[in-house]
């Protein structure tokens, strides 16, 4: 469904990727590992219009999205949330959800997408006529997350969504994240992270960037390794597992 060929992106003089490369099939999970200023961000940004790529192509379901406008790309089924949970804190929960499907024409299927973030994420139910700017870190990223569903993407673009929450705010969101990843109805996500330990539960591949460029790629399983953290990373590293999911620490 997705196909990202030789990306390359630069901010002036300084290159943030290098010939980047993947690809994304229907329903598969992908966790994207580097470290700051790997260019992790910079490729989400550059598959949702956000920059401009300087050459390479992103093709979504046989279309190329490389020159298209943002909304364009959304209405395509391709949704992004950026680092930064930006949900617009003067409206309710209610009312950012319905945001995020309004260009789409069928009210009742709205309706539906509206009780169906409601069920993935019971916080925001329960919260659904208060403010945004009344909610916690992670009500606010779960918010993020399930505006950007409402406008059932087929592919879902997640940029550090547990960057910033305390420790019980991360676990809850990762829990929720962890649930949706394995429903039947998920779509394909991507989720850039520079903690091993953040990669939700049901996401099966993963690439590591480093300086632009990608240095492994494969199921998580062989990815995630203690010697490819070495190398991106550049410190000793020791992996675990913890609840089903990979977790890295000093060794």
């Amino acid at each position: 469904m997705l196909q990202v060929t030789d990306l390359r992106v630069a901010y002036g003089a300084v290159s943030a990727l290098a010939g980047v490369s993947l690809s994304v099939e229907a329903g598969v999970t992908t966790a994207v590992l580097g470290a700051n200023g790997a260019g992790k961000t910079s490729l989400l940004r550059a598959m949702t219009g956000m920059v401009r790529a300087r050459s390479g192509t992103v093709t979504w379901k046989g279309t190329e999205l490389t020159r298209l406008p943002s909304e364009e790309i959304v209405r395509r089924g391709v949704a992004h949330v950026p680092e930064g949970r930006g949900v617009i804190q003067d409206l309710t929960v209610e009312e950012n959800l319905r945001l995020g499907g309004l260009w789409r024409s069928d009210r009742e299927d709205r309706r539906r997408a509206l009780d169906e973030m409601y069920e993935f994420f019971p916080p925001l139910r329960e919260r659904r006529k208060r403010s945004a700017y009344t909610l916690s870190g992670g009500e606010r990223q779960m918010l993020a997350v399930g505006r950007a569903l409402m406008a059932r993407p087929e592919l879902l673009l997640l940029d550090e969504p547990a960057a910033s929450l305390d420790l019980g705010s991360r676990e809850e969101l990762l829990a929720l994240l962890s649930g949706f990843a394995q429903s039947k109805n998920s779509p394909a996500m991507i989720m850039v992270t520079h903690h091993v330990e953040e990669i939700p539960q049901g996401f099966t591949n993963a690439m590591l960037l480093a300086k632009g460029k990608v240095v492994a790629q494969g199921t998580l399983s062989d990815v995630v390794t203690a010697k490819m953290l070495t190398k991106t990373f550049g410190i000793p590293l020791e992996l675990t597992s913890s609840k089903g999911r990979f977790a890295a620490r000093a060794s």
